[in-house]
């Protein structure tokens, strides 16, 4: 992942302007160390803090058409970049980087040109020739992307919130797909598959067509120049990306340089679930595995600077983000660059374990919906914004838009929890690997239940996270807690303790106001919650909160726990 900052309409374009847009940048250099860039033009300025991937080299930016008239400073990677110039023969290319050709795009077909790229981006380009500028998000929001507004008139762009919050009177999240045209104003959505409207789908259910899409995704990000591995926690969703992985990579153009095994990396509290199944898994596919332990001191000593990183105070992110940023700096330590990571598919498959309660096949798919639409807010900014805090890249193939063209389109019904029949969470993604004759997974890795990161990694993690928080918040504080933050009011101690820290960072309420509030249950929306009337008084989006569910779920009085060791509750 790079770092990009992009400043339009300043009024002050003296050296001391752009010495500030230079410092700001370098707020940025966590995601991108390997070189920084900056291209000013009278009153816009385009930054960039670059990771290099693909064409270490010669892709350093801002990258530039031909004659330098359109600049664009781009944070991702276009996996279909190859294909995309051999569309534009007559244009001439100036490095191997696979963003270049958003330069040479837009040359050719003007703005409409964002749904041709297959990839994860956030771009500012700027075109000199009537000084107009586009900046768009991908599809699903996997990489991250901020717009703010100055007081001189400025518009800005930035991948994370600390490059533009000082200098912003206001500022957004900007909206995954969609495009922001200087020439139109305001937000227009590029990306508009059948499944956003929510339609219930109907097409059967095709295992083949669907394990062959998700082997596409992973092989299309074995795209890379430098070393690279899998997250892997052993659960189903990591287990399917390492095992794709590992049986493509001797094809890929990257065994060519880094050789043909795969190196798998995990994290965890001594004696945690993840632990234990990754070696499982890792054991099976022939993998380099790497494992690192923390300790719940550890991860409590970092949560300030977890929170400083990933910019939100939302209570599930931060309990699997810190474990995730502390595994990043280890993996950046052994020389990696990039890995390949399972998230998205719980959003698709409805994979988390509320999932089990909801009423019919038309709330499940529309669950699922508002869960993928609102991933550019929890999982997409954790998975990022965790590994660039380190400058390291992570790709996620379960949402690539044409696998989830593909899986949304499946009838629900079909993704639906039977327990009478064997059909737990995720069954249809199970099932699509369930090959007798080449296995990918061992069988009971395949039909483990779903762990949540945070639970994985050791539930004594949160159970610690949540002593912590006790013996900083008072009763009173939490009493008064909607007069000191009216806002997405925390409701629990440790709620409320996130907030004071990310206040501290970023005390502005336009930056309150990125975080999504409302109930949660196991990770559920709001409108989930009512699938079930016991779940409003035990409002914990631990998987374990899911009563009558998990398999360790919470006591009753939502204060312990206890290992069920005979399958799932009734």
């Amino acid at each position: 992942m790079c770092g990009i900052l992009a400043v339009f309409g300043c009024v002050d374009c003296s050296q001391a302007k752009r010495a500030r847009i230079i410092e700001l940048s370098r707020r940025l250099r966590h995601r991108g160390p390997d070189w920084s860039g900056l291209h000013s033009e009278q009153d816009c300025y385009l930054a960039h803090q670059r990771l290099a991937i693909v064409d270490p080299a010669s892709g350093d930016q801002p990258l530039y058409n031909e004659d330098k008239t359109i600049i664009v400073t781009v944070n991702g990677e276009i996996y279909n970049h190859k294909a995309l110039r051999e569309k534009l023969t007559s244009h001439k290319f100036n490095t191997g980087s696979d963003c270049e050709v958003i330069a040479h795009l837009y040359e050719e077909y003007g703005e409409d040109f964002v749904h041709m790229l297959d990839g994860m981006f956030s771009f500012v380009l700027l075109d000199t020739r009537d000084k107009s500028y586009i900046a768009a998000r991908d599809a699903i929001g996997i990489t991250p992307l901020y717009m703010g507004w100055g007081l001189d008139g400025s518009v800005w762009f930035a991948s994370e919130m600390k490059a533009l919050s000082d200098d912003c009177e206001q500022f957004m999240s900007f909206l995954p797909g969609h495009i922001y045209s200087s020439k139109v104003g305001g937000l227009r959505r590029w990306y508009n598959p059948t499944w956003y409207s929510e339609r219930i789908p109907s097409t059967p259910y095709d295992p083949l067509l669907l394990r062959h899409a998700f082997e596409k995704a992973v092989v299309k990000r074995l795209m890379t120049d430098v070393p690279f591995g899998v997250l892997l926690s052993g659960g189903l969703d990591s287990s399917l990306v390492a095992a794709v992985a590992s049986r493509h990579l001797a094809n890929s153009e990257a065994s060519w340089q880094w050789g043909s095994q795969l190196h798998t990396f995990c994290i965890g509290l001594k004696g945690s679930p993840d632990l234990s199944a990754a070696r499982e898994v890792a054991d099976y596919l022939g993998t380099r595995h790497h494992e690192f332990y923390f300790t719940v001191q550890e991860g409590i000593d970092a949560l300030e600077e977890v929170i400083y990183h990933i910019e939100t105070y939302d209570v599930t992110t931060i309990r699997a983000s810190t474990p995730m940023f502390l595994m990043s700096r280890k993996i950046k330590s052994l020389g990696v660059k990039m890995v390949l990571s399972g998230e998205g598919s719980d959003e698709i498959f409805g994979g988390y374990l509320y999932f089990h309660k909801a009423p019919n096949k038309e709330e499940f798919h529309e669950e699922t919906c508002r869960k993928i639409k609102a991933l550019h807010l929890f999982d997409c900014l954790r998975a990022n914004k965790s590994t660039s805090a380190w400058g390291l890249e992570a790709r996620v193939p379960f949402l690539d838009k044409e696998f989830i063209d593909v899986a949304m389109s499946i009838d629900p019904k079909w993704k639906m929890i039977q327990r009478d029949i064997g059909r737990i969470e995720k069954w249809v993604l199970r099932n699509a690997f369930d090959d007798a004759e080449n296995p990918y997974l061992p069988k009971h890795i395949l039909y483990r239940q779903k762990e949540q990161f945070s639970d994985g990694v050791g539930y004594s993690w949160i159970d610690g996270l949540k002593d912590h928080a006790n013996q900083q918040v008072t009763d009173s504080m939490l009493t008064n807690a909607t007069f000191v933050y009216p806002e997405n009011t925390p409701t629990t101690k440790e709620g409320y303790y996130y907030r004071t820290i990310f206040e501290k960072f970023f005390p502005k309420n336009a930056a309150r106001l990125t975080v999504p509030g409302g109930p949660s249950v196991a990770c559920s929306t709001a409108k989930a919650v009512e699938w079930d009337a016991s779940w409003s008084k035990n409002l914990d989006p631990s998987g374990r909160a899911a009563l009558g569910v998990h398999e360790a779920a919470y006591a009753n009085d939502a204060t312990e726990t206890k290992l069920k060791t005979d399958g799932l509750l009734s």
